[in-house]
């Protein structure tokens, strides 16, 4: 086990999905329902743009955000983290949850097989996954536009194949409402954390 961790969590809820599929969006409804005692929500993204704000002299705050000034670094910083995912694949795991005391965690933006790995390793028990989908046109529709070298890159297609995912939530008007499709996660969530409701 990595002498990091700071806590025994109950439950992982891994999130991963395409760009502008609704992975935040559905995160932090799970947030708001579940509460900040309970649960709390892991980028992995966060302590990689740190680190690449950091190295480059860059504003992390800016690059954290959803406008054109992490769009122009985008490529540079992938390919960034994908030389310190080979030098050690759990890296930015690692430092994603290093704070985290609640009994549920949610990781919003696994990308990549090896971070799954990590998790199901460290955590075998405790890991869920869960995969946020919705068509291209609802994508087009949030503002996607298709980009060589990153809507084809690993960082976005490396869970599109192979991957048994616990649940699949469809994030589109004519899916199921979300609050019907993440019933049983809640119930799970709050089992496990020992919160039931009703």
């Amino acid at each position: 086990m990595s002498t990091m961790l700071t806590t025994n969590p109950k439950l992982i809820l891994v999130f991963s999905g395409k760009r502008k599929s609704g992975k935040d969006y559905v995160t932090d409804l799970i947030h708001k329902r579940l509460g900040p005692e309970v649960c709390c929500i892991l980028r992995l993204s966060a302590p990689l743009k740190e680190q690449y704000a950091r190295e480059r002299g860059l504003d992390f705050k800016e690059l954290l955000g959803s406008g054109q000034y992490k769009e122009q670094y985008r490529a540079d910083m992938i390919a960034w983290g994908e030389r310190r995912r080979k030098q050690d694949p759990g890296f930015f795991c690692r430092l994603a949850q290093r704070s985290a005391t609640q009994p549920v965690w949610i990781v919003s933006d696994a990308r990549r097989l090896s971070d799954l790995q990590w998790f199901w390793t460290e955590y075998p028990n405790q890991t869920r996954c869960i995969r946020v989908e919705a068509s291209e046109h609802t994508r087009r529709q949030r503002g996607w536009e298709f980009t060589s070298g990153i809507d084809d890159a690993e960082s976005e297609c490396g869970l599109d194949q192979g991957v048994d995912f616990d649940w699949i939530i469809r994030n589109d008007k004519d899916a199921p409402p979300l609050e019907e499709q993440l019933h049983l996660l809640f119930s799970l969530a709050e089992e496990k954390a020992g919160t039931e409701t009703s």
